[in-house]
């Protein structure tokens, strides 16, 4: 495979793996990332995963504010890089930069597009109760996630799935990608495809998101609940206090009481919610000011009275 000169642009855990692979494979010249951010309690500043890795193995970062700006673009144009990757980096790129590698600029895509196109495919994925997504390589244009797609890989999704998992799995799978992208590139055998068909856009997720309707089907609220597994979470209100709900199984169980009713809540049993056409078992929560825990566990030494309701 021909060894690119790469100027490589990610921010999160997510571009890693597919960092790593390029280290491996091609000549990167340059990471781009997004600035250091204030953390935790002392608001000191930590830099991005990718910033990490690349700053423990040698490679030059540069973190602008804004990449459009013209002393930025102006020096990415004289680094004539041959490809430009890019991987959940944060910002939008102008097409004067698109321009600059006579390569091209590739980007790694977490889902099957058309399809889930935006800031937060794997979570809506998950959220919507799709059975498989996978990764997408695409070259990138002036739109949203809509330039002609590469290649793809699928990787499957289970009823109980969580983000967590997809996140994990589809990491690694888009660092292979990405190479067998770049190896296809090389001996000239890439196929550019348009994107046609059905496409929808996954936006950037809020708090509000994981907001809680016990109204809605069972399924729905398990969905959720696995699908913004670690962030934001979903949460729920009991006795105006706001609980947030991690885990959760769908039940074969019927009722007839209010959604939201809490039917069960037994540190043998578990704890049990009424929802729009069934039962839900709470399997994992974090009470407030309380770590994640088991429901059984949290119940052991936190009883709940009833009658109860959790609010929406």
């Amino acid at each position: 495979m021909k060894k690119f000169r790469v100027i490589f642009m990610g921010t999160p855990e997510f571009a890693v793996p597919c960092l790593a692979a390029l280290y491996e494979h091609c000549d990167v010249i340059g990471v781009v990332t997004q600035p250091d951010k204030p953390r935790g309690r002392g608001q000191k500043l930590v830099p991005s995963p990718v910033k990490a890795w690349a700053e423990a193995h040698g490679l030059p970062v540069w973190q602008p504010k804004k990449i459009k700006e013209e002393a930025f673009t102006a020096f990415l144009e004289e680094q004539k890089p041959d490809l430009m990757v890019v991987v959940a980096f944060g910002q939008i790129l102008s097409q004067r930069i698109l321009d600059i590698p006579p390569y091209g600029c590739i980007n790694v895509h977490g889902s099957l597009l058309p399809r889930y196109r935006g800031a937060a495919p794997m979570q809506w994925c998950v959220i919507d109760g799709e059975k498989k997504t996978g990764v997408t390589t695409m070259f990138m244009d002036a739109g949203l996630d809509t330039g002609d797609m590469l290649l793809k890989a699928e990787f499957p999704i289970g009823p109980d799935t969580t983000l967590e998992e997809v996140h994990d799995g589809l990491m690694e799978l888009g660092a292979k990608v990405l190479i067998e992208t770049l190896e296809a590139l090389s001996a000239g055998t890439l196929k550019r495809i348009p994107q046609t068909g059905e496409s929808n856009y996954a936006p950037m997720l809020t708090k509000e998101t994981g907001h809680i309707h016990w109204a809605e089907p069972a399924k729905k609220i398990h969905d959720l609940v696995r699908g913004l597994d670690s962030w934001p979470g979903a949460y729920t209100f009991l006795g105006g206090k706001k609980y947030k709900i991690w885990r959760t199984r769908c039940t074969a169980e019927k009722t007839a009481e209010q959604p939201g009713t809490i039917l069960r809540a037994d540190k043998k049993e578990g704890l049990f919610v009424a929802a729009g056409d069934g039962v839900l078992e709470v399997t994992e929560l974090q009470a407030p000011g309380k770590k994640r825990m088991a429901a059984r566990d949290y119940l052991n030494g936190h009883a709940i009275a009833l009658p109860a309701q959790f609010e929406d």
